[in-house]
């Protein structure tokens, strides 16, 4: 019977490219140029220090489009509070991984109100859905793909 798996997930390695190529793009931009300023990463969560919010505001920005060039979803990026941090402001990224439950219940939900011929069922971080026919699984996908869910959901595990 065909199934697949709805997880949410962030490559720890491509994370860490994406900071990476941030922090080369602050090197060259003109507007940082004797700024210390920088992105640091603790596994999944990041620590972007500057000398002032402004600037933070605008190294989110190059986080983001870093992010995206990198193919992560930056609705996985999670804002922390911007807090003074000695001579700097500092704010902590976080990056979810995993579903949390609230969210699995409501992709359930969000299927069996489809009334598409398929089951749904929570196995820990993630949803495996199965149906008789492979249309219906690939009629969920694009179900949840237009959903506007506050995390980024990718499909894998597809079997036939």
């Amino acid at each position: 019977m065909p199934s697949f798996d709805i997880v949410s997930e962030v490559d720890l390695h491509t994370f860490t490219n994406a900071l990476d190529q941030a922090n080369r793009q602050l090197d060259t931009r003109f507007d940082f140029r004797g700024v210390d300023a920088s992105f640091e990463r603790d596994g999944l969560n990041a620590t972007v220090l500057a000398e002032a919010e402004f600037q933070l505001t605008q190294m989110e920005d190059i986080l983001r489009s870093t992010l995206i060039k990198n193919k992560i979803d930056p609705k996985a990026m999670e804002l922390g509070d911007m807090e003074g941090y000695g001579k700097q402001v500092r704010q902590r990224v976080t990056m979810k991984n995993g579903l949390e439950s609230d969210l699995c219940r409501k992709i359930v939900k969000l299927i069996k109100d489809s009334k598409l011929k398929v089951q749904s069922q929570i196995q820990g971080d993630q949803v495996r859905v199965t149906g008789k026919k492979r249309d219906d699984l690939q009629q969920v996908m694009a179900l949840l793909r237009d959903a506007d869910l506050e995390q980024p959901l990718q499909f894998n595990n597809f079997r036939d």
